[in-house]
């Protein structure tokens, strides 16, 4: 019998749960990929919506008319795009940002609590499905002619909340396929879609940008659609639905509330008159059989003809953490949109290169985001201690921002250091937050369990940081005509801010050291 090749080996050489878990890994990388893909033409074509007017024999070609008929003359002979073409542009293109990320904010809190009561997998088809055909429908602006403000506005607006089915259920479902043990490293490795969507979405708007800058939103809006007829086809929402076994999670040791935390075994019918209570351990969630402490944080909902406990929003607050990083959250988001929205614009300024090039260059912010998320994963995960890593992270942030606004305008090759460094370490926080910590925060010890609450806990998360996200390219857009080094000091401060609102969780993180707590846990006999 020949032997088998090398790499059909290393296949077999993995259990049945590892291949579905991996599968299920690269299903949903690459479904929210699509997502960031759909967000990132309007900040590549903004150049292009609005462009300087060259001198031609001495009248500007503002002043020409166009020569031909339709949309197409518009990119040969105008200056840009109306209404784009106005002095007021950057405050007009802010609109577009502040439209859907408002939405974004608004319907990822209504988005969670839904998410929770429906398939994972027709939720997130739906929303995938929807999100193309809006995406698509901003840039059919282009070849129909459409110059409405209010039309580009809505389609926004409309896309924002489609948009918001999809990080939910893509976060849910991977927390139900892995477990505690090295979350960080892996959702940390998994956050990088964001980056990797957000190149793609650079590369595919700027093929365009120049030439036809319809398709810049036509064919991520296309790439969508397609991500989302996959979703419905493959998407496997738990490893119970095919019989896998659930993923451990090995927490043996670890640092929780403020304290070293050991647990030992001991009989079963052992007495626990002497066991440390840990005001943090209260039910949120009921158990089997038993009553909720807080019966009005606790909707029961339908699931194969049982009934389980979903929690509430005002339920998924008590749970100790969430409001600390979800205000973190937002001012995390606020500088990471920013920089999202407004970067190739900046570059176009400081560098004086095209929509094309600048966009480009743009993409090496987040290839530095891809290694900060993967490097505060592994720390966080090797340290047991999410709210200081985060913490360092963001200290280090705000000198970086202030080092970029000074050297950027050095020349070309400052800018790209700068950019991988300041990618790092602004991406690094808001990957680990909207994650890892999503994860541990949606099941935490107070739900016993029960991971009901983890779309609920994700959304008011990602939710209150999208407020934040609504409000940076609003305020960069009013800022930066005032000039640019304004815009950073305002990411800066948003940076000190984040940073403010870990205090009191870095101060309960490195109170652990040299304060254990042995806590016992029922043995069980083999």
């Amino acid at each position: 019998m020949a032997r088998l090749p090398a790499g059909i080996r290393f296949l077999v050489s993995f259990s049945r749960d590892q291949r579905y878990r991996a599968f299920i890994f690269g299903l949903t990388f690459l479904l929210y990929a699509s997502f960031h893909l759909s967000r990132k033409p309007i900040s590549i074509v903004k150049g292009e919506l609005h462009k300087t007017c060259p001198v031609l024999n001495g009248e500007s070609s503002k002043e020409r008319k166009p020569g031909g008929t339709g949309g197409l003359p518009h990119n040969e002979s105008h200056c840009g795009w109306a209404p784009f073409d106005r002095d007021n542009y950057p405050r007009l293109l802010g609109a577009l940002d502040y439209a859907f990320l408002c939405a974004y904010a608004l319907g990822m809190y209504l988005s969670g609590i839904i998410g929770e009561r429906l398939s994972i997998r027709y939720f997130l088809t739906a929303g995938m499905l929807a999100s193309g055909a809006f995406t698509a429908l901003f840039g059919l602006g282009y070849f129909y002619d459409i110059h409405s403000l209010s039309f580009y506005v809505v389609t926004q607006i409309l896309n924002g909340l489609v948009q918001t089915t999809g990080w939910p259920s893509v976060v849910t479902c991977l927390g139900n396929w892995f477990g505690k043990g090295r979350r960080g490293l892996i959702m940390g490795v998994w956050n990088s879609h964001t980056s990797v969507g957000n190149i793609l979405g650079s590369l595919i708007a700027g093929y365009w940008v120049s030439t036809c800058w319809g398709l810049s939103f036509i064919v991520p809006g296309a790439i969508v659609a397609a991500m989302g007829v996959l979703c419905f086809f493959f998407l496997i929402e738990h490893p119970r639905d095919i019989a896998c076994s659930t993923s451990p999670l090995p927490h043996v040791r670890g640092c929780e509330n403020g304290v070293h935390r050991l647990r030992l075994q001991k009989p079963a019918g052992s007495t626990e008159k002497n066991r440390q209570v840990d005001p943090e351990a209260q039910n949120l969630l009921p158990a089997e059989g038993k009553r909720s402490i807080h019966p009005s944080d606790v909707v029961v909902v339908a699931d194969g003809g049982g009934g389980t406990a979903a929690i509430s929003f005002l339920g998924a607050l008590r749970i100790p953490g969430v409001v600390e990083f979800s205000l973190c959250l937002l001012f995390a988001k606020l500088v990471s949109y920013t920089f999202l929205f407004w970067l190739p614009l900046y570059i176009t300024s400081v560098d004086h290169l095209d929509a094309r090039s600048a966009g480009e260059l743009s993409t090496l912010f987040d290839v530095g985001g891809i290694f900060g998320g993967i490097l505060a994963g592994l720390v966080s995960d090797r340290l047991e201690k999410r709210a200081t890593t985060c913490g360092l992270m963001l200290l280090l942030a705000a000198p970086t921002l202030f080092v970029f606004s000074a050297i950027s305008k050095a020349g070309l090759e400052a800018t790209v250091a700068m950019l991988l460094l300041s990618g790092a370490l602004v991406s690094g926080p808001y990957a680990l937050i909207t994650t890892a910590v999503s994860t541990d925060l949606g099941t935490h010890k107070s739900l016993k369990g029960n991971a009901h609450a983890l779309a609920t806990v994700t959304a008011i998360i990602d939710g209150t940081g999208s407020v934040g996200a609504a409000l940076g390219p609003l305020l960069a857009g009013l800022i930066s005509p005032s000039g640019w080094n304004k815009v950073f000091y305002m990411l800066m401060l948003a940076d000190a801010c984040a940073l403010l609102s870990l205090v009191r969780l870095i101060h309960k993180e490195l109170r652990c050291l040299g304060r254990p707590i042995v806590e016992l846990v029922p043995f069980k006999e083999q």
